[in-house]
């Protein structure tokens, strides 16, 4: 038997007294006018909270209230629903057997949508209950993953092409309808998968036995197997194709561009691909052009790093080094950067590889290297350019890096980015590339080292204990923390991460202002007295430092500062070692 409400949602909510007869009228006048539920409405009017309204539903129709968080829901459970009636009718199963389903719903009372569910879990008496919306949504997201699609194209393509058969470059053309390619399907596919787990990378690589497909996502590769080894080279060639690389060359690394869109979201792709053992592996950065370029603020920099940032990017010359490994957002925070300084009274040149965003206004140039178009060849260029403005892609060799300096002191203001742990070491980093110490010294403005950690998930957060030795590095690091190692947290895995633990990243910040003790060591070739000035200068906050804050606050865990603090830490040790004799010379 379906619950339903004896009177309308409106009037008993009126005559429950949640609600007052002025606002029904308003939200049933709003509601006219753009076609959404009621009780959606009345949330977004502020009348009522959801979660008062979802308490309300789930008393009047008699049915329970759940949270979706904790609770392990087995794929072929959810399939019952396809996924497409599932996010129109805001419902998902959440228990099945073969005598009953339950299923939540953001709207139980919505007798229409109840009827057209009921008809995929036919014979199974359908059993309700209430889920608040965001957490189906979510639910959707996760659970109804491509993995049972790309598995299934996976099949169909390697029947296609077994060994033998002729495979069709034609039906492969971008000049033709092949939507209906199994290739195609299954790359859209595996597309949407990396949409809608927000990866930043596909992974595609042939192994004797299998075809991994890896995403990263939240900075962790995530797993797909495939048995169907044979069609590797079909995903690779139309691949090729789209990124307008030589489908011929394999011996060869290549690189290329594409645009898709998926899911209303418009992805630039970065191909690469590498010849390995059993074929070409490549790897696709995904790049969402839809989301727009984030601001300074947008980054997550604190407020007192954020002020210090915009103090060093609006000095007319200088140089600002933007540091960190591969992937911890060091473009995003140079691209806001340039956000703020694209103006119409100043000339801005940048030279990057590849151009990731598309800037207006801003003159951005693509290096290429077999036509010799190098970083120090454009940048030689564009100081005759009459710029304001330089940013740098990165510092790869002693030219670039002589020129950006030299750039740096003759009135040019110059962002760049180094592969640097922190911040003190990059300026040993640019002299172990050839630069004199005084022209560091003289050019080098601020060094912002950044990385991004995983943020805990807030639904499945739990108190966590650090070991002895564990407690005792911690300590060291802060001796304010308490000695039985309380307040820390950790996540124990649940639907709503993949049960990781984790759900997002943050940034943490590390920034260095060059003041005259350290341009007076770095004058006279004294490393060791640079890298003292350094950590004794006004506002720097090592990274492992910011980190544990985070994690005391309850952000972050325990696992991620350590790992954080023992990278940066032997990174020190390995410069100290490389870079100072008994004397502390260079």
């Amino acid at each position: 038997m379906r619950p339903r409400l004896k009177m309308r949602l409106g009037d008993l909510l009126v005559q429950d007294g949640m609600i007052s007869s002025s606002q029904l009228q308003q939200a049933l006048s709003d509601q006219k006018q753009n076609g959404r539920k009621l009780g959606v409405t009345l949330v977004d009017l502020g009348f009522i909270k959801e979660h008062e309204l979802l308490e309300f539903l789930a008393r009047q129709l008699n049915i329970p209230l759940i949270a979706l968080n904790d609770r392990k829901i087995p794929e072929n459970v959810v399939n019952l629903i396809p996924e497409v009636q599932a996010r129109r009718h805001r419902a998902l199963v959440i228990e099945a057997d073969d005598t009953s389903a339950l299923v939540g719903m953001s709207d139980p009372a919505d007798l229409a949508a109840v009827d057209a569910i009921s008809q995929y879990l036919q014979p199974r008496e359908l059993k309700l209950a209430v889920v608040p919306d965001a957490d189906l949504l979510e639910a959707f997201d996760n659970l109804y993953r491509r993995t049972k699609d790309i598995a299934q194209f996976a099949k169909e393509l390697q029947t296609e092409t077994q060994d033998g058969a002729e495979f069709d470059l034609g039906a492969l053309s971008l000049d033709d309808d092949d939507d209906e390619a199994t290739v195609a399907k299954l790359l859209q596919s595996i597309f949407a998968d990396a949409v809608q787990v927000r990866a930043s990378d596909i992974h595609i690589e042939p192994d004797d036995r299998a075809l991994r497909i890896r995403m990263r996502v939240d900075g962790v590769l995530q797993e797909n197997v495939l048995t169907e080894t044979n069609i590797a080279n079909a995903l690779l060639l139309r691949l090729k194709l789209m990124a307008g690389l030589d489908i011929s060359e394999k011996r060869l690394p290549q690189d290329g561009r594409f645009n898709i869109k998926v899911r209303d979201h418009s992805i630039d792709v970065r191909v690469s691909t590498m010849p390995v053992q059993y074929g070409e592996s490549c790897v696709m950065r995904l790049l969402d052009q839809s989301a727009g370029l984030l601001h300074l603020e947008q980054t997550g920099m604190p407020e007192h790093i954020l002020q210090r940032v915009r103090r060093l990017i609006h000095r007319p010359y200088g140089m600002l080094i933007v540091t960190g490994p591969t992937g911890s957002g060091k473009t995003t925070t140079l691209y806001g950067a340039l956000s703020e300084l694209n103006q119409a009274e100043k000339k801005i040149i940048t030279v990057e590889d590849p151009v990731e965003y598309r800037l207006p206004r801003i003159s951005q140039v693509q290096v290429n290297s077999k036509i010799g178009l190098s970083f120090s060849n454009v940048l030689r260029t564009t100081l005759r350019q009459d710029p304001d403005i330089i940013m740098v892609g990165e510092m790869r060799d002693h030219e670039t890096v002589e020129i950006g300096l030299r750039g740096a002191i003759t009135g040019h203001l110059v962002l760049t980015t180094l592969h640097t742990n922190d911040s003190i070491t990059s300026a040993l980093r640019l002299i172990d590339m050839g630069a004199a110490p005084y022209l560091v010294g003289a050019a080098l403005r601020g060094v912002l080292a950044q990385r991004l950690i995983r943020r805990v998930c807030d639904n499945c957060k739990t108190a966590d204990q650090p070991e002895a030795a564990e407690l005792t590095l911690l300590r060291r690091m802060d001796p304010s923390i308490p000695a039985d190692g309380s307040g820390f947290v950790r996540g124990k895995g649940c639907r709503s991460c993949n049960h990781t633990g984790y759900k997002g990243r943050i940034g943490v910040f590390e920034l260095l202002e060059m003041n005259e003790s350290m341009i007076d060591a770095l004058r006279d070739s004294n490393m060791r007295e640079f890298a003292q000035a350094a950590r004794q200068s006004e506002g720097y906050q090592p990274l492992a430092s910011v980190a544990l804050e985070y994690a005391r606050e309850g952000i972050t865990s325990l696992d991620e500062v350590l790992f954080l603090a023992e990278t940066v830490e032997e990174k020190e040790l390995r410069v100290t070692d490389a870079t100072a004799g008994d004397d502390g010379e260079l």
